[in-house]
């Protein structure tokens, strides 16, 4: 732990050098810096286009597209410090937006933490960098953890499992697996419900995108969510403890099937190994579907009629979900999202026979 948080500390210190305002206790939300390498001047305010102006200390400034640059700071010709600045009050505009009904965040301390960390990372992971969603995956590691460094090496891990939903490319989206998947489960589960969606234009199930992008953060409550992840995670090493949690509100515990539970096990397949690397290992397009699939297909089956009743078009399509936003309950999902593996299962096993 001490040699990661002073791998931390050096990367943060690298960070600061090319740019001072990480660790200065400041979220920055406006640009730093232009694309061709120009810094900004007052990088915290956007001012009024000016051009060819002098400031009351002589500096002179200029007007690129409209924002003030400073001709008297070096021009940088790095293409990775330019991309990464870039990026820094995008940041900072998300993490002004993550988890603000938390009196946590109140604190600007806090912050500038997840705004720290998020830019840290941002700058060791060029080939990802920083997306949209990032914020709120890294949250909950703040207000677990006191300790910046240990938030962020939980991070840092959290994205070798989830980077590949972030990289995204003209031909595919990062979750396209995922949704794939999820159209087939539907088709089998549901042929009228999917005939539907694709007859609205959502066949290609992007609806869902945000819901694997983020792990559901924005579908359940804060502390749901810790409930959800360390469920989904810990299912993949031990099937049991998801019976465990879900008998806990349903009465007595009770044996489980041996037959149940290799059924689960379709789902408990993480690879330690894969843990350790997943930088430059593509994206894997086989495999066991995860649970988080099912869980996307239970949001769908508790939303059936009013999709079928009222949907006319993708407009009603992603208002009816959006009504589950910070209105899903993760044990409840998480029970749906295994019988309808079940069923599955038994529908494909009955298809094949």
């Amino acid at each position: 732990m001490r040699q990661l948080r002073l791998q931390y500390a050096r990367w943060k210190e690298e960070c600061q050098e090319m740019d001072s305002h990480v660790g200065s206790g400041k979220v920055i939300t406006a640009p730093l810096i232009t694309e061709d390498g120009r810094a900004i001047k007052d990088p915290l305010v956007l001012l009024e286009a000016t051009s060819n102006q002098s400031t009351s200390d002589g500096t002179s400034t200029s007007s690129n597209n409209g924002i003030d640059v400073d001709d008297s700071a070096e021009i940088i010709t790095d293409k990775q410090i330019i991309d990464w600045k870039l990026t820094l009050h995008q940041i900072g505009l998300d993490v002004l937006r993550t988890d603000r009904t938390m009196v946590f965040y109140e604190n600007k301390e806090n912050l500038s933490k997840l705004w720290d960390i998020l830019s840290v990372y941002a700058w060791i992971d060029k080939d990802v960098g920083y997306c949209q969603g990032m914020s709120d995956l890294c949250s909950p590691m703040i207000v677990l953890l006191n300790d910046e460094a240990d938030a962020f090496w939980c991070f840092e891990k959290l994205m070798r499992r989830l980077r590949g939903n972030f990289r995204c490319t003209d031909q595919s989206v990062g979750v396209a697996n995922q949704l794939q998947h999820l159209a087939s489960i539907i088709q089998v589960l549901d042929p009228k419900l999917h005939d539907h969606l694709e007859t609205l234009g959502g066949g290609d199930y992007l609806f869902a995108f945000r819901m694997f992008m983020v792990l559901f953060r924005r579908e359940v409550s804060f502390g749901d969510s810790l409930y959800l992840w360390e469920m989904m995670w810990a299912l993949e090493y031990d099937p049991d403890i998801f019976f465990a949690a879900c008998e806990e509100a349903s009465g007595p515990k009770r044996k489980v099937s041996k037959s149940k539970l290799r059924g689960v096990r379709h789902f408990a397949t993480w690879d330690k190994d894969k843990d350790k690397d997943t930088k430059d290992a593509p994206e894997e397009t086989d495999g066991p579907v995860p649970i988080s699939v099912f869980m996307v297909a239970c949001v769908l089956k508790e939303k059936r009629e009013k999709l079928l009743q009222e949907a006319r078009g993708l407009d009603d399509l992603i208002r009816i979900l959006n009504d589950v936003n910070g209105n899903l309950d993760a044990k409840s999902a998480c029970a749906g999202a295994l019988k309808l593996h079940k069923k599955y299962l038994k529908k494909v096993q009955a298809k094949k026979t």
